[in-house]
C-alpha cells in the first residue's frame, strides 16, 4: 500500500522556521521524483517545489526560492521541506507527492496531473 504522510506542520510567527517531513513508503521512492504543494481553502493547489530522484535537482516556484529547501534521505525514504523566512502568504496545507518519471522539469513539475501518488497534507499557519 502506497503511503506518503507529511508532518511538521504548526504554527508559526513571520520570519519564523519550519521543516516538513514527507515519510513514503510502499514504492521506490529513491526512483521517483517528489514534489511539494500547497493549497488554500477555495483555491488551487500551487506547486512548491520538486526534487528529481536521480541527481537531487531542485526546482522552486519564485514565491520561495531563497527561503525554502528541499532534500530527500533516499535511505529514510523520506523528503524533506526546510522553510525559513514564512510569511503570512505561506499559510496554507502542505502536500508532498511523487512522480514516477523521476525527474522534475521545470515546464511540467507544477501539474498535479503529472503526480501519482499524494499525501494527505499538513497544516502550516504564520501569524502573529
Amino acid at each position: 500500500q502506497v503511503q506518503l504522510v507529511e508532518s511538521g506542520g504548526g504554527l508559526v510567527q513571520p520570519g519564523g522556521s519550519l521543516r516538513l517531513s514527507c515519510a513514503t513508503s510502499g514504492f521506490t521512492m529513491d526512483s521517483y521524483a517528489i514534489g511539494w504543494f500547497r493549497q488554500v481553502p477555495g483555491k488551487r493547489r500551487e506547486a512548491v517545489s520538486c526534487i528529481s530522484s536521480t541527481d537531487g535537482t531542485t526546482l522552486y516556484t519564485d514565491s520561495v526560492k531563497g527561503r525554502f529547501t528541499t532534500s530527500r534521505d533516499n535511505a529514510k525514504n523520506t523528503v524533506y521541506l526546510q522553510m525559513n523566512d514564512l510569511k503570512p502568504e505561506d499559510t496554507a496545507a502542505y502536500f508532498c507527492a511523487a512522480d514516477s518519471m523521476g525527474r522534475c522539469y521545470s515546464s511540467a513539475y507544477t501539474y498535479t496531473e503529472r503526480y501519482e501518488y499524494f499525501g494527505q497534507g499538513t497544516t502550516v499557519t504564520v501569524a502573529s
